[in-house]
């Protein structure tokens, strides 16, 4: 197959174009430097000369807060990009496999989301990325949800900890949002497989088994680090208002396809990878403290 990874230069991206490295067939990764999604003669016709077999889009206008203010722009970016991206697919018989967000859902149940439960986003972003979970589902092309991604690439929830608890006596940090932290090396596996599946075409969820909060999660974090995680104090999402209301309830259901493994053990899995790789990135920034928990990325 030849494979065509857009959003290049993303967290998630950097791993999946990784994990098809690993299939030993042709793969492209593009930014928007080289392929501007938002345009739509570009798209279509980039598709149509590379003709790739399958596309995976990681692209997306990830800027939670700043959506509530610019929802026009993010729509163009998560909404009519990913329908000019099906269309050229179409065009070129490829097969798209979309990423989307827990943000599809309001947050307000109780139990875990299944694939087919109604969505009703809460903020802009959530709004926009559910317009492109329609086109690429009109388009019978693939919807992969996923949520809570930390990854040795970009800015992250993971990263963030690492770099206050050498900064902080004490993090106060969110207790009453719910989730499944996910490491996008997993994430990557569980995109290419479902591409090379004989699955059909709908949505799916990609998030790993369990669930925590970003409390329990940075407590774990801390642990690893050697931290005491008695430092990290639970809060209320009251604390931090935030432009964007988050979902209170983020945890998918994975009826239609198997789970990816236990999230905490695929942090411990992580951990001795991703703090490598951070304190190299760190030893090459001046001024740093060369350790993953005194460093500032």
């Amino acid at each position: 197959m030849r494979w065509l990874i857009t959003g290049a230069g993303g967290m998630l991206a950097a791993d999946v174009l990784d994990r098809t490295a690993l299939t030993g067939e042709p793969v492209l990764a593009l930014g928007r430097t080289e392929l501007d999604l938002c345009d739509k003669r570009a798209v279509r016709d980039f598709v149509s000369a590379y003709r790739p077999r399958v596309v995976i889009n990681c692209a997306a206008w990830t800027r939670v807060d700043d959506a509530e203010t610019h929802e026009a722009e993010a729509l163009v970016v998560n909404g009519h990009a990913v329908h000019w991206l099906a269309e050229a697919c179409d065009l070129a018989g490829a097969r798209l496999v979309h990423v989307s967000t827990d943000y599809v859902f309001d947050g307000a149940g109780g139990v875990a989301y299944p694939e087919d439960a109604p969505t009703g986003p809460v903020n802009a972003y959530g709004r926009t990325k559910l317009a492109g979970e329609r086109a690429a589902l009109e388009h019978g092309h693939y919807v992969v949800r996923s949520a809570w991604l930390y990854g040795a690439h970009g800015a992250n929830f993971l990263r963030t900890m690492i770099r206050l608890a050498g900064e902080r006596p004490t993090l106060d940090v969110v207790d009453d949002q719910r989730g499944q932290p996910t490491w996008t090396a997993d994430l990557a596996d569980f995109l290419v497989r479902l591409a090379q599946s004989d699955l059909p075409p709908g949505v799916y969820h990609g998030t790993s088994a369990g669930e925590t909060t970003w409390c329990g999660f940075a407590k774990e974090i801390f642990t690893l680090l050697g931290a005491d995680p008695g430092r990290v104090r639970p809060v209320p999402t009251s604390a931090y208002p935030r432009p964007a209301r988050r979902p209170a309830n983020s945890v998918l259901a994975h009826t239609r396809w198997e789970p990816i493994r236990h999230w905490r053990t695929a942090l411990h899995a992580a951990w001795p990878i991703l703090t490598g790789a951070l304190s190299a990135a760190w030893r090459r920034t001046p001024g740093s403290a060369g350790s993953p928990a005194a460093a500032r990325p």
